[in-house]
């Protein structure tokens, strides 16, 4: 059996990770929280792809693309989370295992995060513990692909 291919999928805004809301986000770049995704991922034996877009309609068709040659798929969605349903729709139709990630406790935030539309097709969600939160929903993925 060949090496398992995993997908990170980071939604809109989180190219802008280190600079937008410091006190939530942290300083750390995405660029280095990428790199540090990636090598996560080499120590549980998987090849990463990382793909960031601020376009809902981009975000759907990778998660299309995603059959077939994805194993597993950890997606950190940012505010579509909340109001996409055409993201769930796409996540619902592709029948790979994905583990919703958010940096932030979105639960401890604003009344609108609360909710995560996505969240009933996903085998689980990681949220509050920063950029270990990719590093859990790698570990999480193991056990389901």
């Amino acid at each position: 059996m060949g090496k398992k291919k995993v997908l990170v999928l980071l939604g809109p805004n989180l190219n802008m990770v280190g600079v937008r809301e410091k006190g939530v986000y942290g300083d750390e770049t995405a660029e280095s929280i990428n790199l540090q995704i990636v090598e996560e991922a080499k120590k549980h034996g998987y090849d990463c792809d990382i793909f960031q877009s601020n376009w809902e309609g981009a975000l759907i068709d990778k998660i299309h693309n995603a059959k077939g040659v994805y194993d597993g798929v950890v997606i950190n969605a940012g505010a579509l989370t909340h109001y996409s349903y055409a993201l769930r729709d796409a996540i619902a139709c592709v029948r790979i295992p994905f583990v919703e990630v958010h940096m932030s406790n979105i639960h401890a935030r604003e009344e609108f995060r609360h909710t995560s539309v996505i969240a009933p097709v996903c085998a689980g969600q990681i949220a509050g513990f920063g950029k270990q939160s990719y590093f859990l929903a790698l570990s999480a993925l193991e056990s389901l692909m």
